[in-house]
């Protein structure tokens, strides 16, 4: 290759070169992918953050549990069973392996066990003893499982004559013995014992079992003229006939199936698991209707105090200053005093989240129209002619769509948590045979924490859930549509 020897530059004779679009018209190719608008953008960058993403699953669950789960369970918001009250979470599935089997674990003295001992089922298992001081006297106590469900044992039913016939006909077909020996109250010594229906064998003024010479408890059975057993006592004149009856049995008799609660039972007796649900929903429903009212009407009063100005957004955050002093648990109780006898708790409680609710999100609109009706977009248009009407909902409102949004999704899980502190504290009863909600079922079950601390676990776990998505489902949300904001709070 020839060099120029001034220039040290390749000496290419001009014929080598050629045009390569001579006579073509050059321009811009066209994009290959669509157009992505500001929703779209929005989701995308939402669903690459894994942790909303999970949270907005769980709430969709707690959504679908909340709506689905009264369809599929066989008791109602109603069903109430006062001898089952408190027993503890049963799957028929997991039983079988001594899992969700209903049993609980405690320690008695000696006179429990024996008691226990006497009822069918109630002991599971005894994984022996251990020692306790009682009055400085060292006591043996017994470790043991017991059958929540078992525990029941026989209990006393008043019957008609009728009732009774139809039931010992139901004894004959099946074979399943309803009916048990009627006790004789005259020889109970023990007061404890003197309307137990599963203290069937005689003690002593303490307690102490009494035994016959083999060893076995002395039974205090009601007895004829020709020494059998009595299954019944007549009352009412023979109209009425009082029985003992084993409840397991007399259940399944009257329901089809034998009780077995997912989440176990209440203080009432009431299934957790079904009553939940309604709490759940109740909640929700409260919380999303409450939510869509207060940003209607956030929307609305921010964006006049926001493009107007002047005195009218001067008087608007005077009254917002007073209502926004004025504590909330105040608001509520005078509402629940004058209002809840003329409408009721729950919508006097409705009625007291919008007095104030609102004011959140029209401080937010407000300040995003500050922030946008001085834009040059927003000039041009009224320049042209634009009315105020188009220009506060054409042009300012969805450039502020991703800061309502954000600020509404937070405004739902700030409603429950809200709705259960009244609740739990008191302040607004929603309990009920047709309502109940989160925070009444958490106030029902803190006197039996030690005890029975399932009625407690399942109705914190749901609010715990539902608040720690809803937040973390609104951050993500935030950070999705204001990019610039990720990791900050909105003022």
């Amino acid at each position: 290759m020839l060099y120029n020897d001034e220039t040290k530059i390749p000496d290419i004779p001009a014929e080598k070169f050629a045009f390569v679009q001579k006579e073509a018209r050059l321009s811009d190719t066209a994009l290959q992918t669509k157009p992505m608008g500001y929703f779209a953008d929005a989701m995308s960058r939402f669903v690459k953050n894994k942790g909303s993403v999970i949270c907005f699953c769980i709430i969709i669950a707690l959504f679908l549990y909340a709506f689905l789960a009264p369809v599929f369970s066989p008791y109602t918001i109603s069903s109430r069973d006062a001898y089952y009250a408190y027993v503890t979470p049963k799957c028929s599935l997991f039983a079988k392996w001594g899992l969700w089997d209903g049993s609980k674990m405690l320690e008695a003295n000696a006179q429990t066990y024996e008691y226990m001992q006497n009822v069918p089922g109630a002991l599971l298992k005894d994984y022996g003893t251990v020692e306790h001081t009682v009055a400085n006297r060292v006591q043996k106590w017994h470790k043991i499982k017991i059958d929540t469900y078992a525990k029941v044992g026989w209990v006393k039913m008043l019957l008609t004559a009728e009732e009774y016939d139809e039931a010992r006909r139901y004894e004959k077909e099946t074979g399943v013995q309803l009916f048990y020996p009627v006790l004789d109250a005259s020889k109970v010594k023990n007061p404890a014992y003197k309307t137990d229906q599963n203290a069937w064998f005689l003690t002593d003024a303490r307690g102490n079992i009494q035994r016959d010479a083999a060893g076995k408890p002395k039974d205090i059975y009601v007895r004829d003229e020709n020494g059998d057993y009595a299954y019944f006592v007549s009352r009412m004149n023979g109209n009425q006939k009082e029985c003992r009856v084993m409840y397991s049995e007399w259940y399944r008799y009257k329901n089809g199936h034998y009780a077995s609660f997912l989440f176990g039972t209440e203080v009432s007796g009431y299934d957790i698991f079904t009553r939940l649900a309604y709490g759940a929903r109740l909640s929700l429903i409260l919380s999303l209707v409450v939510s869509a009212v207060n940003l209607a009407l956030g929307i609305v009063i921010g964006s006049l105090e926001g493009y107007y100005g002047g005195t009218f957004d001067l008087v608007v955050e005077r009254i917002k200053e007073i209502l926004g002093d004025v504590p909330s648990i105040l608001i509520f109780a005078l509402f629940q005093l004058y209002l809840a006898n003329q409408v009721g708790a729950l919508p006097s409680m409705f009625f007291a989240f919008i007095f104030y609710g609102w004011i959140s999100t029209s401080s937010t609109v407000r300040a995003q129209f500050y922030r946008f009706k001085g834009q040059d977009y927003v000039n041009a248009s009224r320049t042209l002619g634009a009315s105020d009407f188009r220009l506060i909902f054409r042009h300012i409102l969805p450039n502020a769509i991703g800061f309502i949004i954000t600020s509404s999704v937070l405004v739902i899980p700030s409603v429950i948590y809200s709705e259960a502190n009244l609740t739990y504290l008191g302040v607004i009863n929603l309990e009920g045979d047709k309502q109940t909600s989160v925070g009444t079922m958490l106030e029902a079950a803190k006197s039996a924490m030690t005890t029975s601390p399932h009625a407690l676990f399942f109705p914190a776990v749901f609010i715990a859930l539902l608040l720690i998505c809803f937040n973390e489902f609104g951050n993500g949300l935030r950070d999705a549509f204001n990019p610039t904001l990720r990791g900050a709070e909105n003022a």
